[in-house]
């Protein structure tokens, strides 16, 4: 069924909770105090920040949850295109222009003569034009280009796999891994020395060598740090629940009854679950 195109006053009721919305930040960034005291640099974690938790909303399949982290995440282009606006650079319904360009230009297939019968067509031709948007720039172009400036961890992992597409690569997991003790061991020295900024950069250098070190094993290194995380919030929340048990709180636990209790939660998570059981008596 083809919906019927909206009348003039359906668009004017449509844009009304958009309307509402920039009032609403115009009206923050005039009487709140944090929301004045913020700066397009201040924002930027929280806009990461909210990414991800758009990605586990989207994991849970609960409806009203991906609808509220989506709106965290607008609330974030609604801030920072309040602040420049103020600055005079550009405002909200600016960058919706620009996108609607960029995605008319980026879909020749739909927009223009090009053809695509698939994904992958789709691909090539988003590339093709990113390409020449980049040469009438002028910017220069490298093979690092196409890698995103998302995670941390998948940008070290995709900058490090195509650098190794052109050779620049340890021969094997042993060379990777001789990096990393080499990188600890300067970051030893700063802690030693009491340099924050040293330690710092010690730090990037170690954890950017603990991602070539998965890479090489085959293991996507925010995989496994999610994995981590995960299991972390998982012990950590035994140790919470055993201790409000026994009518102790976090603040009265000393750190030998909360690692006891982590040791247990460790050891409960080793024992065989029933299903496991089940499977090995089949």
């Amino acid at each position: 069924m083809i919906s019927e195109p909206s009348t003039h006053s359906q668009q004017k009721n449509v844009s009304e909770p958009l309307l509402e919305l920039l009032a609403v930040m115009s009206r923050l960034r005039a009487e709140c105090p944090w929301d004045q005291a913020q700066t397009p640099a201040s924002l930027t974690r929280y806009a990461i920040e909210e990414a991800y938790e758009v990605e586990a909303a989207i994991q849970t399949g609960n409806i009203d949850h991906i609808r509220d982290e989506l709106g965290d995440l607008l609330l974030q282009v609604v801030f920072q295109a309040q602040m420049h606006a103020e600055q005079g650079h550009f405002n909200f319904f600016d960058i919706a222009q620009t996108l609607s360009q960029k995605l008319i230009r980026r879909h020749p297939h739909v927009y223009g003569d090009d053809v695509a019968a698939q994904a992958s067509d789709v691909s090539v031709l988003w590339e093709q034009v990113k390409q020449r948007e980049r040469a009438a720039k002028g910017e220069q172009t490298s093979i690092l280009n196409d890698v995103k400036h998302g995670s941390p961890l998948i940008q070290a992992q995709s900058l490090q796999k195509l650098a190794a597409k052109v050779g620049f690569d340890w021969p094997d997991v042993q060379g990777a891994r001789d990096k990393l003790s080499e990188e600890i061991a300067e970051l030893d020295e700063a802690i030693a020395a009491k340099d924050l900024t040293k330690i710092e950069d010690e730090l990037g250098d170690s954890f950017f060598a603990l991602v070539n070190v998965a890479r090489k094993s085959g293991i996507q290194s925010e995989s496994a740090l999610l994995g981590t995380i995960a299991k972390f919030r998982r012990r950590f929340s035994f140790v919470e629940k055993q201790l409000k048990t026994h009518g102790i709180s976090l603040e009265e636990a000393d750190l030998a009854t909360m690692d006891q209790l982590w040791d247990e939660a460790k050891r409960l998570e080793r024992l065989p679950t029933q299903s496991t059981l089940d499977r090995e008596q089949q």
